[in-house]
């Protein structure tokens, strides 16, 4: 069996002895043991872990090139292991990949948070066995002891609804074409064995579905992400866009709603707000080599907040993600507010420490498709990148029912300037949130292009009202040129940013460029 995540990424540099990872030299059943106790309770909902045998760790560091274990030891110790877990209550089985880095075989034990937790194992694999709940605490497995049993006992037969089985559902509810793609985006090996695999078996190695084979039932997370329309089963489990150009007092209202498995709502959700709604100023300053550059938003922090969004919101609440947008903020809605655990004045400074995670398995996913780290650093992560581009700071809100969780984060300063007539530089996004096309322009537009903007301004224009207002009967290079222009200013968008050939298609004003033509009259 392969994992379905690359070996690469849990020895990756940057990564460390967690919660999550725990790394062995040699074959240890009694220590490994109790830590598959502790990930299989799952005590923080962080999604369970990995056990990496064959690799020495200082200061949970692990050291390269591995040391390694040879094949005839690997087949021994997958023989001990089975012996071992037997004694887990409830019964409890991990899965096994033998892995290859560096020239050296490794073995790793996946131990995804369990279904029927807490977990018990023998404190020694002696005689008398003497029964014990492991739990994580940080880089470490320990004895649950005092409040900690207490909260144990709390967490008998509750799993985060993400990782429940979705009785309303079917294995051909989940679509292999999805899942072969998360494969190859996390290079994992299990992508070349999916081609031959049975469909359930597949799902079973990645813990997508459980149960019997005559009720084999996906779980949540799996139709969250491996399903064409995920909202079929959890309705409103989408993010809408919404803009309001007068701001929210005002008449109108443009929207853009995006479904579909979360990663890929989340990509375009960010691409959409990227391409119509980022801009970047450059200023000269007299005397200074130097131009002084910032953004009216920055990228960084709306990016982390939507995806903490997509992390913690609930999804049996029938609710959507918002992202609100006025002339002078972007406010990112969720639903439910933080846990009551988290004090009032603690959420207002963004010190927000869970103590437990929502969606254990959703986490797990963004983490291995590199869009959070988790570990609570996504709020000190906006607050950071509205303090490197000179924003305000950002502000975090939620009611004392605690029914939903604000991040807003204000405009430049600069940008409620009208001194500054234009935006002079506009970063784009072709195909994904990370490639970016740049050009910086000069302070004007062509008659061609003024034309275009004036056309957008009461309505979003479509091909037959351009050719209209133009009287021309196909697109001409001058026309194509000026829209193409407008684009990369950032002074107009598509209305269907992810299909642009669309007969639908319509090109609408940006915030930019209605600045733009307030300023130019």
């Amino acid at each position: 069996m392969h994992l379905p995540i690359s070996i690469s990424n849990l020895l990756h540099d940057s990564v460390v002895e967690s919660d999550r990872i725990e790394f062995k030299t040699d074959w240890n059943p009694e220590a490994i043991l109790h830590t598959i106790c502790a990930f299989a309770t799952d005590f923080h909902n962080f999604g369970g872990g990995y056990i990496v045998i064959g690799i020495e760790e200082i200061n949970g560091k692990p050291i390269l090139p591995p040391r390694g274990i040879s094949l005839s030891q690997i087949d021994k110790i997958q023989k001990e292991l089975l012996r071992v877990c037997s004694f887990l209550k409830p019964a409890y089985t991990p899965i096994i990949s033998i892995e290859e880095h560096q020239n050296k075989h490794l073995l790793v034990i996946w131990v995804p948070g369990g279904q029927t937790r807490p977990y018990s194992a023998p404190k020694a694999l002696g005689k008398d066995k003497e029964y014990k709940y492991f739990i994580r605490k940080f880089s470490s497995t320990v004895v649950a002891k005092n409040d900690e049993l207490k909260e144990l006992v709390e967490l008998t037969a509750t799993v985060p609804f993400d990782d429940r089985l979705n009785h309303h559902a079917t294995l051909q509810d989940i679509k292999l074409p999805l899942i072969q793609s998360f494969l190859k985006e996390v290079g994992s090996k299990l992508l070349a064995e999916s081609h031959n695999m049975q469909l359930s078996d597949l799902c079973r190695q990645m813990a997508i579905v459980d149960g019997s084979n005559e009720y084999l039932k996906p779980r949540n997370f799996g139709l969250l992400f491996f399903n064409d329309q995920p909202d079929k089963f959890f309705p409103y489990a989408q993010i809408d866009v919404v803009y309001f150009p007068d701001n929210e007092g005002g008449d109108i209202i443009q929207e853009e709603i995006f479904k579909g498995p979360l990663d890929h709502q989340l990509r375009s959700a960010l691409r959409h707000i990227r391409n119509s709604f980022i801009s970047e100023r450059i200023l000269k300053i007299p005397g200074q080599a130097e131009a002084k550059r910032f953004f009216n938003y920055p990228y960084e922090a709306i990016e982390e907040a939507l995806v903490n969004a997509v992390y913690h919101r609930g999804y049996d609440i029938r609710e959507p993600i918002e992202v609100r947008i006025n002339r002078s903020s972007i406010s990112i809605v969720s639903h439910p507010g933080p846990d009551p655990s988290i004090k009032l004045e603690n959420v207002k400074t963004g010190h927000m420490i869970n103590r437990r995670y929502r969606n254990r398995r959703i986490g797990e996913m963004l983490k291995e498709l590199g869009f959070t780290e988790g570990r609570g650093t996504g709020v000190p992560k906006i607050q950071t990148a509205c303090k490197e581009n000179g924003s305000p700071d950002p502000i975090f809100f939620t009611d004392d029912g605690r029914l939903s969780f604000w991040t807003t984060i204000g405009i430049h300063p600069e940008f409620l300037n009208d001194r500054v007539p234009t935006i002079v530089h506009q970063t784009t996004v072709e195909d994904t949130v990370e490639d970016t096309v740049e050009d910086t322009v000069e302070d004007t537009v062509t008659e061609t292009e003024l034309k275009l903007l004036q056309l957008c301004l009461k309505k979003p224009a479509s091909r037959k009202d351009i050719l209209i207002k133009f009287d021309h009967q196909i697109f001409s290079g001058n026309i194509r040129k000026a829209l193409k222009r407008l684009k990369i200013l950032g002074l107009i968008s598509l209305t269907i940013a992810d299909t642009p050939s669309s007969k639908n298609q319509r090109y609408r004003l940006t915030p930019a460029g209605e600045k733009f033509l307030k300023n130019y009259d």
